[in-house]
């Protein structure tokens, strides 16, 4: 719900999301794992922003205690994964509100041309990175350097 507008999510992602969504998860969760840290990967959990705004993001991850049956308070990284149906929403919407919670991290995955956009957020704004599939980008969060190799999601 955005706005108090209720998005309908169908059809369901199709197995090559599901897919990608697993293994990038898997890959934070080795890199957090080495950290030592109280971070968690949820896949996808209701982040409430307002009463009438409730995103549920693919992919996040928490370095806080969620103390309530939603998220009420902005994540250390959020993930996108396109489809079709979702694309312009990600893309705008969605991007505009984690800017204006000021989201560390947000990850725009389109699965149909193997690409990982990252996002970070610097003065306030998102700034697109450079992202190359065979290197490993490095994320900062909670104190602990997370090198992801995105080349490892697609497979």
């Amino acid at each position: 719900m955005i706005d108090g507008i209720p998005y309908a999510m169908s059809p369901m992602p199709r197995p090559e999301h599901q897919a990608v969504s697993i293994n990038l998860a898997s890959e934070f969760r080795r890199a957090l794992k080495k950290c030592g840290n109280n971070c968690k990967i949820y896949q996808p959990i209701d982040y409430k922003i307002s009463d009438d705004t409730i995103l549920n993001p693919d992919l996040l991850i928490v370095c806080q205690p969620i103390t309530k049956q939603f998220l009420d308070f902005a994540p250390d990284l959020v993930v996108e994964i396109l489809s079709p149906a979702t694309a312009l929403k990600d893309r705008h919407t969605k991007f505009d509100i984690y800017q204006k919670e000021k989201i560390p991290y947000y990850l725009i995955v389109d699965i149909d041309t193997k690409t990982v956009e990252v996002y970070t957020l610097e003065d306030d704004n998102y700034k697109l990175q450079s992202t190359e599939p065979n290197k490993a980008f490095s994320f900062s969060i909670a104190g602990c350097s997370l090198p992801i190799v995105f080349e490892n999601i697609w497979s």
